[in-house]
């Protein structure tokens, strides 16, 4: 099936062997002392040891070609999975005090990305990364305008969300959407409903990532399904950094036959080893969906992506004549 991807982060996303090859490039060998050694440092405990070892795989991108690479490498693993529309979530903060400027590694992104325009879409999305504070939020927001032309189209936070609740970058969201942006935010990841509810008042999201959490206050699934805001979900994600138990814990089915306008993502499918057909088949084994609830996972996310109309109709399209070739 024709798939669109829309919560999913580009250094989460580096395939293990451009990994591996900036790892040799930066001697982190006495680190890690193979590929497989590697792979297995993507293992969580929880939520912040998952930070912590995003903060230890970002130590090896120092250099605005390694953004090139990482975005070729990682547009590639996903063209083979047939992943024809992305909304893809960069992180500029976690690079710039290293020297890095957020405008250069914006035309280094864009640079992998566009060799591969004819056959796949990735628009960005800045993660101005809660952890650095407001004020470093807005530094980076308005060099990120300087460079929109380079395929940016929204503004999102991720990051430690139970340490920085969303009401502080308010002003930022409101400069944001005064420059054009969409805007997104982590929420209901590693805190609980009231931060969903911070991104929806203070922040005015138009989308929420993750929303894991809106179950601990009724009232906000009752908002979320009735203003048809879209919830950015991450299943597998979710149990990998425990956030859910298990997989058959997750609430997406529940949202669903609630009526939220939710849909499924990997996140950062290199570091949990994930895909988009694994989420799928997690829906269908584990939670309960057929068919033709994957279908409309699917449309919803077309529903909710910030690309024109005429690319939604082409992508709608693609969906359904998968579903009448093999008679669903």
């Amino acid at each position: 099936m024709p798939k669109v991807e829309l919560h999913i982060h580009l250094e989460g996303s580096i395939p293990p062997e451009a990994l591996w090859e900036l790892v040799k490039k930066y001697k982190g060998t006495e680190e890690v002392r193979s590929i497989e050694e590697l792979k297995n440092k993507f293992k969580y405990t929880d939520f912040p040891h998952f930070i912590e070892t995003w903060v230890w795989k970002n130590r090896f991108i120092k250099e605005y070609d390694d953004f090139t690479l990482i975005a070729e490498e990682a547009a590639k693993k996903l063209i083979s999975q047939n992943i024809k529309y992305i909304e893809m979530f960069y992180s500029p903060p976690d690079f710039m005090n290293r020297g890095l400027e957020p405008q250069k590694i914006t035309e280094a992104v864009y640079n992998g990305i566009n060799k591969y325009k004819n056959e796949i879409t990735i628009n960005l999305v800045a993660d101005l990364v809660r952890d650095f504070g407001a004020k470093k939020a807005q530094v980076t927001l308005d060099k990120i305008n300087e460079v929109k032309s380079f395929g940016v189209i929204g503004i999102g936070i991720g990051g430690s969300e139970h340490a920085f609740p969303p009401g502080i970058y308010k002003d930022v969201f409101e400069s944001a959407r005064n420059m054009g942006f969409h805007t997104s935010a982590h929420a209901g990841e590693a805190a609980g409903a009231e931060s969903i509810w911070g991104a929806i008042r203070d922040l005015k999201v138009d989308r929420i990532g993750h929303g894991t959490r809106a179950f601990e206050d009724p009232a906000l699934v009752e908002y979320l399904a009735d203003n048809k805001i879209p919830v950015e979900m991450c299943p597998i994600s979710n149990v990998r950094t425990g956030v859910v138990p298990s997989i058959e814990k997750h609430p997406v089915k529940d949202y669903y036959d609630k009526g939220l306008m939710v849909f499924v993502n990997t996140d950062d499918p290199e570091m949990f080893n994930n895909s988009m057909v694994d989420e799928y088949t997690a829906c269908i084994n584990n939670l309960g969906f057929d068919m033709n609830g994957i279908k409309n996972l699917a449309l919803n996310a077309v529903r909710s992506a910030w690309c024109d109309e005429n690319k939604k109709a082409s992508l709608v399209t693609g969906i359904n004549n998968y579903y009448k070739s093999y008679n669903f």
